[in-house]
């Protein structure tokens, strides 16, 4: 007799522990227009931000406290009341809130950044505990670099936190430093030496820099952990944090060895996927498990003929599962607007008249240019194309020339708001005048660190998607967009770049120092 599942607590932290990673910062209403997502994927808890962060931060786990319901939203803070009652004020109109405070309790945190002793962190434990009740019932502890901590200090904190009240306690792997076998060990020693651990949930959180991140999260259940903490393509700080989609689909395709599962809609991970790679200008590579372009790919001969024989012989889990759409021509030109609103539909983009009559006229355009329409050029379309108007600068018109034996010189036309503004630039190539232009109107001198061309569909006509990675002095930024123009989606995706760096100087406030 099949023994029913057990369902395991998925934690998303994309929106706080993945936009630390490197040129992944996201506004407030990306991050609200995500966190929504999120909602639709059915996560069970959404890790806002660190509101005490910064006013954009605070802003963007406010907006998604207000506005998304269904799961718990959770927002992180140190253990200092500062912090604990800014995370409160975030998440204080959340539907199901939670505050998440963290301390660290390994002797090379305590030593090197905290410069406290044994005593003074379990004093500080307790305090944080205590403060965060009395703001909500749902606290989470967690024990930064837990997994190089001395166990029984780790068993005192945790002890500690449950006798405040905690209701989740976390057992983070932050440096990705432990390995299977000696994950569960530790998580078994703290279920026996501290029993109230059982009254409370035991949640994991596992970083990647050794690739064990989801091997270690799914050795943990085995272990007694009902909480799993990831991010949506397994973004994160370093090598990133282990990866929602690769914990959900090994959970559901080997239930009946694992035995567990979670409430995950699995149809929804592609369009999640998907949404974050276009929010962030970050790209998914072509082999990443479950999400990955060539997922469900199959170019050898011999697998080929399996395939078409039975889908089972090389995939274990179908493209459909995980919300991969199989078709492929769907519109062309003289398509009408209720055909499109339909195929957006389809493809789960349910558009207000505005954005639907914006995105008929962009995809008129595109059909002028292209012979065959796919799905992946109206996701882009949607991702890349439709503008809420609440960018400082928006593109008008950009126009290069450039050749063997001339200069590159761009031609760019930006509106603010208010008017256009025309600029002229000259470059190494028509890209560089063309970022060089946006610059002069800008007033914001950007450095490229990285720049990936990719085709979004097949053909000579294809929709050129360009991501790109852009240092200014206030921070890392990066840009996505697509286009038949591959000098145009350049100037739009360094836009976007230069965008998000001027609304992070207008909601600038300096993090609170420990």
């Amino acid at each position: 007799m099949q023994r029913e599942p057990q369902f395991i607590s998925i934690f998303d932290t994309t929106l706080r522990d993945g936009e630390q990673s490197p040129g992944c910062t996201m506004q407030p209403r990306e991050k609200l227009r995500f966190a929504h997502q999120l909602a639709a994927l059915k996560v069970d808890v959404i890790e806002a931000g660190f509101p005490v962060s910064s006013l954009d931060d605070f802003a963007g786990v406010q907006m998604v406290a207000r506005e998304v319901r269904g799961p718990v939203i959770a927002a992180l803070c140190r253990s200092l009341p500062v912090d604990i009652d800014r995370a409160w004020e975030a998440i204080r109109e959340a539907q199901h809130p939670r505050i998440h405070t963290f301390l660290a309790t390994s002797d090379i945190h305590m030593k090197f950044k905290l410069q406290k002793n044994r005593s003074q962190v379990l004093v500080m434990a307790r305090e944080a505990v205590r403060r965060a009740k009395g703001h909500t019932d749902d606290v989470e502890f967690s024990a930064e670099d837990a997994t190089r901590s001395d166990l029984d200090f780790l068993c005192e904190v945790v002890a500690v936190a449950l006798e405040e009240g905690a209701t989740v306690i976390n057992i983070p792997d932050t440096v990705g430093y432990t390995v299977p076998e000696e994950y569960k060990e530790i998580l078994q020693t703290l279920r026996r030496k501290v029993p109230a651990l059982e009254r409370a949930i035991l949640s994991v959180h596992c970083h990647n820099d050794l690739g064990l991140g989801v091997a270690n999260s799914l050795a943990a259940v085995e272990a007694g952990a009902r909480q799993i903490e990831c991010t949506i393509n397994g973004i994160g700080e370093r090598a990133g944090n282990a990866s929602l989609e690769e914990v959900v689909m090994a959970l559901r395709v080997r239930r009946e060895r694992l035995g567990f599962d979670t409430r995950v809609a699995t149809p929804e991970i592609y369009r999640t996927s998907q949404l974050l790679s276009n929010i962030t200008g970050v790209a998914v590579q072509p082999n990443k498990a479950v999400v990955g372009k060539n997922a469900f790919a199959h170019e050898a001969g011999i697998h080929q003929h399996g395939v078409m024989a039975s889908p089972t012989t090389y995939e274990i889990m179908t493209p459909e599962s995980v919300g991969v759409k199989t078709s492929s021509l769907v519109l062309g030109k003289h398509s009408g607007r209720h055909a499109l609103d339909q195929r957006f539909r389809e493809l789960g983009f349910e558009l207000e008249p505005e954005k639907l009559a914006q995105a008929y006229l962009l995809f008129t355009r595109l059909a002028d240019q292209k012979k065959e329409i796919f799905d992946e050029d109206l996701v882009a379309l949607v991702n890349d194309g439709l503008s809420d108007g609440a960018d400082a600068y928006q593109l008008r018109a950009v126009q290069a020339t450039a050749g063997t034996h001339s200069v590159a010189t761009a031609l760019v036309i930006l509106f603010d708001g208010e008017k256009e503004i025309t600029e002229t630039a000259s470059g190494d190539g028509p890209v560089n005048a063309v970022f060089e232009a946006i610059n002069r109107i800008t007033g914001f001198q950007g450095e490229l660190l990285d720049f990936h061309l990719a085709s979004v569909t097949g053909g000579a006509d294809a929709l050129g998607e360009v991501f790109l990675r852009v240092r200014f002095p206030e921070g890392t930024f990066s840009g996505k967009a697509a286009s038949t123009d591959i000098v145009g989606s350049s100037a739009q995706a360094y836009l976007k770049a230069v965008n998000k760096v001027i609304q992070r100087v207008r909601s600038a406030e300096p993090i609170v120092n420990a």
